[in-house]
C-alpha cells in the first residue's frame, strides 16, 4: 500500500497536521536536502565524475503510475523504440498493445482504469467469511485449522480498523467548526483580537484547555490547519473505510481477468499515468528529475529513463500485478527496479518469488520500500521480502530500505533522531537507511510537493545505484549492491530515537550496516574496483 493516512486523535491533531499531502510553500533547507551533506551528498559525487562520461540506465518505477508529461521529467521517459505507438498492434511481440512507456496492470482494454482496491487482509475476510463466518470453532476440521486462524487474524483486524476510523469524520467535523471559533477565543484569552503568530508563541496557557488551545491557533495561523486539509483528510478516511476496509468492494471486476490465475495475462492498457499518480511521479521524480534546473528537488541519477509500471493502487497491490510488473521489467531492459509499497500479507508469496528470483538471475537490482508503520520487519515481514519462510538464502540483487532524516544530531537532545518515526526497521530485513523525511519533488500537473516515507527512501538508492551502472557499466549490479552498502555512513553505536518509540536506540540494531548510503564514498569504491577489471 502506497499511502497511509496520519493516524491522531483530536486532542494532537492539530500537532500532525502538517503531514496532510497539502501544496504548500517548502523550506528553503528543505528543497535537495537529500543532495547535501546531510543526505546522500549527491553533489559531491558528481564532482568525482566530472570528467567521466555515462551510459543511459532504463529504471523501471512499479508504483501508481508516473505524469510522463511532467516538466521535470522531459526526456526522463522510457520508450519502447519496437512498438509503433497507437496502431493497436503488439509490434514487438511481448504481448502488451502499444506499450510505449511501460504498461498499467489496473486498467482493461477500453482504457478505465481501477484506481481504489480493498487491503489485503480485507480481500482474504471477503474470501474466508462465506466458509468460516457462521461455523463453531470446536467442528474446524485439523485440515482446515491454519485457514481458520488467519480468518480469525484478519477479521479480527479489519474490525479493529473500522473501529479506529470511524469516530474520525465527528472529529473531522468538529475541528472543522473549531477553524471558526478558535480565532475569537484565543483572542480573548491573550487580549488581542488581531494577534499574529508571534504573539501565539509568546503566550504561555497554564491549563490543559488552553494549551490545546493554543497548538489549533498555531496550526490555523500558519496555514497547516484548514478546511481544505480536512476535506483531504476526509477523503481519506472514506477511502480506507468505503474501499480499504470494505469487504463488500469489487476492486478487480473492471479489469476482467483472474488474480489468481498467474497464466491469464492478457489484461491491463497502456496509460501508464492512470487516476492517481501522485505517489509514483514523486518516486520518479526522486531516481531521475532533471538536475540543475532549479525546478522542485533534483533527482539522484542524472542518465536514467523511467519505466512507469501502474500496478499500485489506493489500497493493496495485488501479487499478481507486481509479480508480472517485475517480469515485463526485466525482459524490457530494466537495470533497477523501484518497489516502494508494501502489504502484511501476500497470498502469491511464491509467484512474487519467483519472479524476483527471475530478476535476481538477469542480474537486475531490486530496491524495496521497508514500510511505514514503525515496526521490525524480522519479527513482521512486509511483503515482498528478501527472505520468505521457504527461501534458503537471501536473493543476491534485492536491497531493503529505512527512511532516515536530517536531524542525526538534535539540539538540547542526548540522542537524534536518524531514523524517520516511521520507519520499519531490522537487523536483518533492512539493509541500509536512506533519505525520506521532507523529500520535495514532482508531482502531477508540473507541480512538486514535500512528502514522506521509505517510498521516498527507496528511490533514493535506485537512483545511486542506477547512477552509479550509468558512470561505471562494467560493473555487475551485484557489485554496485555491495558497493553501496560497504560504504554507507556508519552510526553504529550511535545513540537514536526508536522508530515508534520514544527512547534511543543504537543505530546499528535498526538495520544490516547500521549506515545511511554516502555517494561520494560510493562513487570512489566504484572508481578503485573499475581500475581492477
Amino acid at each position: 500500500m502506497k499511502k497511509r493516512i496520519i493516524q491522531l486523535s483530536l486532542a494532537v491533531f492539530a500537532l500532525g497536521i502538517t503531514n496532510v499531502l497539502n501544496a504548500q510553500a517548502v523550506k528553503k533547507e528543505v528543497v535537495d536536502w537529500y543532495n547535501g551533506k546531510n543526505g546522500m551528498q549527491t553533489e559531491q559525487a558528481y564532482k568525482l565524475l566530472k570528467k567521466r562520461q555515462s551510459e543511459t540506465v532504463v529504471v523501471a518505477i512499479i508504483d501508481s503510475g508516473i505524469d510522463i508529461e511532467h516538466e521535470d521529467l522531459k526526456g526522463k521517459i522510457w520508450v519502447n523504440e519496437k512498438e509503433i505507438p497507437g496502431n493497436g498492434i503488439d509490434d514487438d511481440g511481448n504481448g502488451y498493445i502499444d506499450d510505449i512507456h511501460g504498461w498499467n496492470f489496473l486498467g482493461n482494454a477500453k482504457g478505465e482504469n481501477q484506481n481504489y482496491a480493498r487491503l489485503e487482509r480485507t480481500r482474504i475476510l471477503a474470501q474466508l467469511s462465506p466458509k468460516y463466518a457462521t461455523v463453531d470453532e470446536g467442528s474446524v476440521s485439523d485440515a482446515d485449522k491454519k485457514e481458520y486462524e488467519l480468518y480469525k487474524q484478519v477479521r479480527d483486524e479489519v474490525a479493529a480498523e473500522r473501529a479506529e476510523y470511524e469516530p474520525y469524520m465527528a472529529q473531522m467535523d468538529q475541528l472543522a467548526g473549531l477553524i471558526e471559533q478558535v480565532p475569537t477565543m484565543v483572542g480573548g484569552m491573550i487580549g488581542k483580537t488581531n494577534y499574529t503568530e508571534k504573539d501565539l508563541n509568546k503566550w504561555k496557557p497554564t491549563d490543559p484547555q488552553g494549551m490545546q488551545l493554543k497548538q489549533l491557533a498555531l496550526a490555523i495561523s500558519s496555514g497547516r490547519l484548514t478546511k481544505e486539509v480536512l476535506e483531504k483528510q476526509k477523503d481519506q478516511i472514506n477511502q480506507m473505510l468505503n474501499y480499504n476496509l470494505n469487504v463488500d468492494y469489487d476492486d478487480r471486476s473492471l479489469i476482467g481477468d483472474n488474480p489468481n490465475n498467474m497464466k491469464d495475462v492478457k489484461y491491463g492498457n497502456n496509460d501508464v499515468e492512470g487516476p492517481d499518480a501522485l505517489h509514483g511521479t514523486h518516486v520518479g521524480g526522486i531516481v531521475g528529475s532533471i538536475r540543475g534546473n532549479k525546478l522542485g528537488g533534483d533527482g539522484v541519477a542524472e542518465n536514467v529513463k523511467l519505466m512507469s509500471l501502474r500496478a499500485v493502487p489506493n489500497g493493496d497491490e495485488f501479487d499478481k500485478d507486481i509479480a508480472l510488473a517485475i517480469r515485463y521489467a526485466v525482459d524490457n531492459g530494466a537495470k533497477v527496479i523501484n518497489m516502494s509499497f508494501g502489504k502484511s500479507y501476500s497470498p502469491l508469496a511464491k509467484d512474487v518469488y519467483d519472479a524476483l528470483a527471475y530478476a535476481d538471475s538477469k542480474g537486475v537490482l531490486l530496491v524495496h520500500a521497508a514500510g511505514n508503520d514503525a515496526k521490525d520487519v524480522d519479527v513482521e515481514p512486509n511483503f515482498p521480502t528478501s527472505m520468505y519462510e521457504f527461501q534458503n538464502k537471501k536473493l543476491d540483487h534485492y536491497l531493503t530500505i529505512g527512511a532516515s532524516t536530517r536531524y542525526a544530531t538534535v539540539k538540547g537532545q542526548a540522542y537524534g533522531d536518524l531514523a524517520a518515526s516511521f520507519s520499519n526497521y531490522g537487523q536483518k530485513g533492512v539493509d541500509v537507511f536512506a533519505p525520506g523525511l521532507e523529500i520535495y519533488n514532482a508531482v502531477p500537473q508540473s507541480e512538486y510537493m514535500e512528502l514522506q516515507g521509505t517510498s521516498m527512501a527507496a528511490p533514493m538508492v535506485t537512483g545511486a545505484a542506477a547512477l552509479l551502472r550509468s558512470y561505471f557499466p562494467k560493473l555487475s549490479m551485484k557489485e554496485i549492491k555491495d558497493i553501496l552498502l560497504t560504504t554507507a555512513t556508519s552510526y553504529k553505536g550511535s545513540q537514536q530515537t526508536k522508530p515508534g518509540e520514544e527512547t534511543p536506540v543504537d543505530f546499528g540494531t535498526l538495520s544490516v550496516t547500521g549506515g545511511v548510503i554516502n555517494l561520494p564514498a560510493a562513487v570512489k569504491a566504484a572508481i578503485a574496483l573499475e581500475a581492477t577489471k
